[in-house]
């Protein structure tokens, strides 16, 4: 099941109303006028449709509709695509003033109308006279004919987007042949000037270290000579004096115990100055701090420098730089592979084709035997004579659904010429044709809930039963309401909710009351012999009721409610009211 509960505010001329589905087979009757077709009205505006002042009950300052739905997995798939969080109620909810202004949410997030209408589109599909949505969009008629073949074409769409990337990067790459070979020399020459440098990672750092104490060369002799002299000096030198301090209390140190903590304190400072003294002699020994090494390290940082200016970039950064082209010139350097790039779109377009012709054996084979059918459920509908085709018109080159486009064309009588499904003449007509393909595919589309706006226009007796039994085996596969003025239909329902208008002092309101048992009998036989029941036409709805019909479709654990709004002026007739429904002999 897909939608569950509708609650309808100041819409139109009700002013309260809430209806609880089921799944199966749902039907609304009533008389002419009563406002059949508002809740039809109420769902396409839930859905996207256009939020007219119009639809704002006559006093009212706005319009509220509430739809609860069930989401189907590839619907949850959407509605995470789309940002909303998951959840285990579902609802719509979208509010008009009669500014002409609207505001829709979903749950709690706000959402947009064409998000409501692509939405709707995998949640509920509407047939009627005036409202025929999926069979005149070519996508929606592909997707009945692959179902109906039993072959997916997900592969199909992968190999074609495959070759427009192929012949994307071939166009570019053609188109831009002559930049991209400046651009290509422009690098080259570039990466051939800072090759001469060939700059390492982090060498500029080390070359400034480096040069920074090469220029300070005699400042560093003269503080390393003159430390290590006045270490060593034999009378005034560090390392003489501590010894001579050692010595002087060495010779006193049995008299007197603290002597010798310090003679260990001067000891540790006497061999740390004699390590350092070491160091200072090696480094000293060891250094090399000639004029030469100096110049070539400023003849290094001179071209650095250049080459920086020159390409305008910071010394340190010349080595990533200098990376970063080389790789720009080898991605460049494939780009400008004609060859290659013809070669891989050429075997992308040869598995694009062979995955086009593997759907075009499927269509062909499934297109004749899609058409038989529905042209034999077409007969049953009263259109005897009539035929079903399903045109494969080749395309002048491969799209990403294929090698061909499908077409349903339809005569609705014999001898007629077969012209496209939106061409019909005839809303009945095309209200059975809906019919027909409906039910012979209702096993195969993902619209969950199918809506038929009085299906059964110019149809009557025998036919009308079987539209009513169509009706009724298609709702054990999907959630199906009709609205439908003719008893034969109404009888075969699961469940059915009277549509009356109510006057009270000067206004008038809609209500809708689920109706079973004898209730349900009386109006069957209203719709049998109009205002006046008689034994004669309630003994005759009882037979319709009792009489065979295809399986009963098992109702969720819910039963449905009867709510019913009215529109008073007054406070005690402002409340809405309900009733618990009377069973039937037969559901």
């Amino acid at each position: 099941m897909s939608i569950g509960r509708i609650h309808l505010r100041d819409f139109v001329i009700v002013k309260e109303l809430e209806i609880e589905f089921s799944s199966g087979f749902t039907v609304l009757t009533g008389e002419t006028g009563a406002g059949k077709s508002i809740l039809i009205d109420a769902l396409q505006i839930a859905f996207g449709a256009r939020a007219e002042p119009g639809f704002i009950r006559e006093g009212a300052s706005r319009a509220e509709i509430c739809v609860e739905f069930s989401p189907q997995p590839w619907v949850l798939s959407w509605l995470k695509e789309h940002g909303f969080e998951d959840a285990q109620d579902w609802l719509i909810k979208r509010v008009m003033d009669t500014q002409g202004k609207s505001k829709a949410w979903i749950n709690s997030s706000p959402v947009s109308a064409t998000q409501l209408k692509e939405l709707g589109e995998q949640l509920l599909d509407i047939h009627g006279q005036h409202a025929w949505q999926s069979l005149t969009k070519a996508q929606e008629v592909r997707a009945l004919l692959d179902a109906y073949s039993g072959h997916s074409t997900e592969e199909l769409g992968a190999a074609w987007h495959h070759w427009r990337q192929a012949q994307n990067m071939l166009q570019e790459a053609l188109a831009s042949q002559a930049s991209q070979t400046q651009e290509h020399e422009r690098l080259l020459w570039q990466i051939t000037e800072l090759e001469k440098l060939n700059p390492q990672p982090h060498e500029w750092e080390e070359l400034s270290a480096q040069h920074q104490r090469l220029s300070n060369s005699q400042s560093l002799l003269e503080s390393a000579t003159l430390c290590l002299s006045s270490l060593q000096d034999e009378d005034t030198g560090v390392l003489a004096q501590l010894s001579k301090a050692v010595h002087s209390l060495e010779g006193s140190v049995q008299f007197e115990a603290s002597f010798k903590d310090w003679i260990e304190v001067l000891n540790s400072s006497l061999n740390q100055a004699q390590d350092a003294a070491h160091s200072i002699n090696s480094w000293l020994k060891h250094i090399d701090l000639d004029a030469a090494s100096l110049e070539e390290i400023d003849q290094r940082m001179s071209l650095w420098m250049s080459l920086a200016r020159r390409f305008k970039k910071p010394p340190e950064e010349l080595s990533s730089v200098l990376s970063d082209w080389r790789e720009q010139l080898l991605k460049l350097s494939q780009a400008l592979d004609i060859d290659q790039l013809q070669s891989t779109e050429q075997s992308a377009h040869l598995a694009l084709k062979a995955q086009a012709e593997r759907v075009s054996k499927a269509r062909q084979k499934a297109a004749p035997q899609l058409a038989a059918a529905i042209s034999s459920a077409m007969q049953e509908l009263g259109m005897q004579g009539g035929q079903f085709e399903v045109a494969l018109s080749p395309l002048p080159e491969l799209a990403s659904y294929g090698a061909e486009e499908v077409g349903f064309l339809v005569a609705a009588h014999a001898g007629s010429t077969p012209k496209p499904v939106s061409k019909v003449a005839s809303g009945g007509e095309l209200s059975r044709i809906a019919l027909a393909i409906a039910v012979t595919t209702s096993k195969l589309g993902s619209t969950p809930t199918l809506i038929f706006d009085e299906v059964d226009s110019g149809v009557g007796g025998a036919v009308a039963h079987t539209v009513g039994r169509l009706l009724r085996q298609l709702g054990q596969d999907r959630q199906v309401l009709a609205v439908t003025h003719l008893p034969q239909v109404a009888s075969c329902a699961n469940h059915h909710w009277v549509v009356s208008k109510v006057r009270t002092g000067t206004e008038t309101f809609s209500q809708v009351n689920c109706i079973e048992g004898f209730d349900r009998e009386q109006e069957i036989a209203r719709m049998l012999g109009g205002e006046s029941t008689t034994e004669t036409s309630l003994a005759h709805a009882r037979e319709m009721l009792n009489g065979p019909k295809t399986p009963s479709v098992a109702s969720p654990n819910q039963s449905p409610s009867k709510t019913l709004a009215s529109s008073n002026t007054n406070k005690s007739s402002n409340s809405s009211t309900s009733s618990k429904p009377k069973k039937s002999s037969k559901p």
